[in-house]
């Protein structure tokens, strides 16, 4: 009998796949075994050209959505004989795909050939999540917080979950039960950029770089002053604003490089701190996504929010890496037992909506 998700994640940071064997009852949900796959450089630079216009792309965008699925049917192939799990076992994947353009309200697009997928792998797949969001009125982002009150809900404390990704987003769990959330702005895609810009590498292992530099008081200023950090939610973001264009438009390379990280990385910290310092009663903040590796990122947050406990999901025993590909498994599960997936208050939705399209094994 059937038991097991998949969920399958690949976000803005461009690192690769992250796949996850999880179990979901109504205990919660556990994870059996995690899988990650890397990006090949021609592929990286593939998706970052569809980012933005140019020659041929409807094309270009097709053979992409087809590598994309070839490789994560490859991550799932690879998942599944370490856990020594057969296909019959898997129930579903949620595969979130590859954003390339957000564009709320107008449109949002995750390139990935879900019926490949599912040929390749001879499992039903879930996909497509943000487009019912967005057809309801809402931002089709973020949409895991939903999955972060499942998981880390208390009835007695405030807590904020930061996922710090390409962009960075934030739950707010009040112990009420409600629940709100937006994106704050840029978590590691500003800091990858110039770190691939100046060194051999896609990012800045543990904030090293960042650390031999000096954030620049005046640029960070400026930075924060950027209108998206002062406009309300709901409000999602991606590339299409904070990329190496956005960071030319401020003459980084009038100062020494490492400054330039050192500031970019206090521009993620402070722009997710500030974000804190508006709520009342916040006792816990838990920090999920790739950025909760950075260690001086960490220390950063940490300074910023010296009231609040600040700390990473893998304290709490939940793989940080993991959290955003679990959140996607989750929600083929909502999407086949015709549960919403959104919630209104984060994306601005009409109402809560069953996310995700099906492509049966």
């Amino acid at each position: 009998m059937s038991r097991y998700y998949i969920g399958q994640m690949s976000g803005t940071s461009l690192d690769g796949v992250d796949s996850v064997l999880m179990e979901i009852t109504s205990d919660g949900v556990q994870m059996i075994a995690s899988h990650h796959l890397d990006f090949s450089a021609q592929v990286k630079n593939e998706i970052l050209s569809l980012c933005s216009e140019g020659h041929n792309e409807l094309h270009r965008l097709q053979l992409t959505a087809n590598q994309i699925a070839e490789l994560y049917a490859a991550s799932v192939d690879e998942l599944l004989q370490n856990c020594n799990v057969s296909t019959d076992e898997v129930i579903a994947i949620g595969a979130h795909g590859q954003t390339i353009r957000h564009m709320p309200p107008d449109y949002t697009v995750q390139i990935i050939n879900a019926a490949l997928l599912a040929e390749l792998t001879g499992i039903s797949v879930v996909n497509d999540f943000r487009s019912r969001d967005l057809a309801a009125g809402g931002q089709g982002a973020p949409l895991v917080p939903a999955f972060h009150k499942f998981l880390f809900h208390e009835a007695n404390k405030n807590k904020v979950i930061v996922n710090i990704g390409g962009m960075a987003n934030i739950s707010i769990l009040n112990s009420d039960g409600s629940v709100s959330g937006y994106d704050t702005g840029p978590g590691n895609v500003l800091m990858d950029a110039w770190f691939s810009c100046h060194l051999n590498g896609s990012y800045d292992e543990d904030g090293n770089w960042a650390r031999c530099g000096t954030a620049i008081p005046e640029m960070l200023n400026d930075f924060l002053a950027e209108p998206y950090f002062s406009k309300p939610a709901p409000k999602s973001t991606g590339r299409e604003l904070f990329d190496m264009s956005w960071l030319l438009e401020y003459e980084p390379h009038d100062y020494e490089a490492e400054d330039i990280q050192a500031t970019l990385l206090q521009l993620t910290a402070q722009s997710i701190a500030n974000e804190v310092k508006k709520l009342n009663g916040v006792t816990d903040v838990v920090v999920c996504g790739g950025g909760a590796y950075n260690g001086e990122l960490m220390k950063a947050l940490d300074e910023a929010l010296p009231n609040v406990e600040v700390q990473t999901s893998d304290d709490l025993g939940l793989d940080a890496q993991c959290i955003e590909a679990l959140a996607f498994g989750w929600l083929a599960h909502q999407c086949l037992h015709n549960l919403p997936g959104n919630v209104p208050t984060v994306t601005g939705a009409k109402g809560e909506r069953v996310l995700g399209a099906i492509y049966p094994k």
